[in-house]
């Protein structure tokens, strides 16, 4: 008997020296931030074996052939059209009225960082309902005529799913180009199969740039996190609905869901066909399954004399982890540090980096009138409490939190000032920030940054103020929970 525990003594000495070893390459082989490599130690030594079954789902990074894809695919002709109008803006005398210079940086900033070109001339409808939204998509795609371009993380096998790839199938057999691409994490449960149908009518399906079996594959980072709808190149759509029942409403679970998204006619419709185009073709294992001949995807768009009434200038930007800085989160940090008046920002998840913090802490002692407005629920525990973790943080820094208790709160707005907003799929986290592939519209316009701030003004009704007091009442297990999931906050 003592043999015995003398054996399993040693043997567990072994696994954890093993462990730790073993840890310590794993961490230090790739080159991570120093928070991201600090929460990988904690999770990989303080549980042993079962840190390495959770850093194979949530540490690995992907192939570099896999990014090499997304790098080597070209800007088509719209960088050109970029690189001239850099020249014009370095060019332009420099603007007296604060808007205008306020414009101006934040143009060039995402000229230089992802040669967004600036579109003058956009139709722009906000959507925050998803049976409107998904009754305006469905009227679009039947009416279309030469091509539907789809890219989403989630599309589900349920009934709006269904009903989705069902209009697919039959606008493919009219002869319409359909192209899916969808994440095969986010789309847990399709299989590939799922789209036979519309193969077989002449249309395409791929997962982006992994396999199709998560299985082999099971990456939870490195996701195609966008949310991009281009038809016949004239339409577009752009925001944080997915293509799933839940996303109406119809799952008990999450309840009404809100979330904002947008429908675009004009020039910003390039930008993201140009994106599709460009994740499409790094997607598919064939030459002959890329798009070769783009003149077609970027047809002539003519606005009408009532579309023309409330035209809006933006620029769509994409971030991902191919690219060696974080775009969207530097969008972010020019809105919030431009800021003079207020910054009202709505995200299901709230898990800022340091850069982020300062930032809306810097706002909010000098004056500005900061709101964050997040879920009274989870979808992901962790992910919660951690969120819980950070608006205490920043209630505690003269920053208003509210609680969004009308269901669950998905949309990722930011409004500064009523003169610049940015709707698109990034949240307020690491996770977007450095980890998933995403795109966002960043908005010059005060009529619609005065809709967007509208909606978030009705949004209040719905929602709570939590207040530092609030937070400090809060039992001790439960702030545990939170300050626990804040050490993870960097692999959440």
């Amino acid at each position: 008997m003592i043999l015995t525990w003398n054996v399993i003594k040693w043997l567990l000495i072994t696994i954890v020296v093993i462990n730790e070893i073993a840890a310590l390459f794993t961490v230090f082989r790739e080159k991570r931030d120093i928070a991201a490599t600090w929460a990988w130690l904690l999770v990989l030594l303080l549980l042993p074996v079962v840190g390495f079954i959770i850093y194979a789902f949530l540490g690995r990074k992907l192939p570099q052939r896999r990014l090499e894809r997304i790098k080597s695919q070209t800007q088509l002709k719209l960088k050109q059209a970029v690189d001239r109008q850099k020249v014009q803006f370095q060019n332009m005398p420099k603007p007296k009225h604060s808007t205008a210079q306020m414009y101006r940086r934040t143009v060039m900033l995402f000229q230089s960082l992802d040669n967004a070109f600036l579109t003058r001339h956009n139709n722009v409808k906000v959507y925050i309902d998803g049976d409107k939204l998904f009754q305006q998509l469905f009227a679009d795609i039947e009416a279309a005529q030469k091509s539907i371009n789809i890219e989403f993380y989630t599309i589900y096998n349920d009934q709006i799913g269904n009903e989705l790839r069902t209009l697919l199938e039959q606008k493919a057999a009219e002869g319409v180009e359909i192209r899916v691409l969808y994440d095969s994490w986010g789309s847990m449960g399709v299989r590939s199969d799922f789209y036979n149908g519309l193969r077989k009518r002449g249309g395409y399906a791929t997962p982006f740039l992994m396999t199709h079996s998560n299985f082999i594959d099971f990456r939870l980072n490195y996701r195609d996190h966008r949310k991009i709808v281009v038809i016949d190149g004239k339409i577009g759509y752009v925001g944080g609905f997915n293509i799933g029942d839940q996303y109406l409403g119809r799952v008990k679970k999450f309840g009404p869901w809100r979330d904002t998204h947008l429908r675009i006619i004009g020039g910003g419709v390039y930008s993201l066909q140009q994106r599709f185009i460009r994740d499409w073709n790094a997607s598919v294992k064939h030459q002959e399954s890329r798009i070769k001949h783009f003149r077609r995807f970027f047809p002539e768009i003519k606005l009408d004399k009532s579309q023309l009434r409330n035209e809006t200038s933006l620029q769509i930007v994409s971030s991902g982890p191919e690219s060696p800085q974080e775009n969207i989160k530097l969008g972010y940090l020019r809105l919030i540090n431009a800021a003079t008046d207020h910054i009202w920002i709505q995200t299901p998840y709230l898990i800022p980096d340091d850069s982020v913090i300062d930032a809306l802490q810097v706002a909010a002692h000098s004056g500005v009138d900061v709101r964050i407005m997040v879920p009274c629920k989870p979808d992901h525990p962790f992910v919660y409490r951690a969120t819980q973790y950070y608006a205490r943080v920043l209630a505690n820094h003269d920053i208003t939190i509210y609680f969004y208790e009308n269901g669950f709160l998905h949309a990722k707005t930011i409004m500064i000032d009523g003169r610049m907003a940015s709707v698109g799929s990034a949240n307020l986290d690491f996770r977007s920030f450095k980890l998933n592939f995403e795109i966002n519209s960043f908005i010059y316009d005060r009529n619609m940054t005065d809709k967007l701030e509208q909606i978030f003004v009705n949004d209040i009704r719905s929602s709570r103020v939590i207040t530092p007091e609030m937070f400090a009442n809060q039992s001790r297990w439960l702030r545990f929970k939170q300050t626990f999931s804040r050490l993870l906050s960097p692999i959440l």
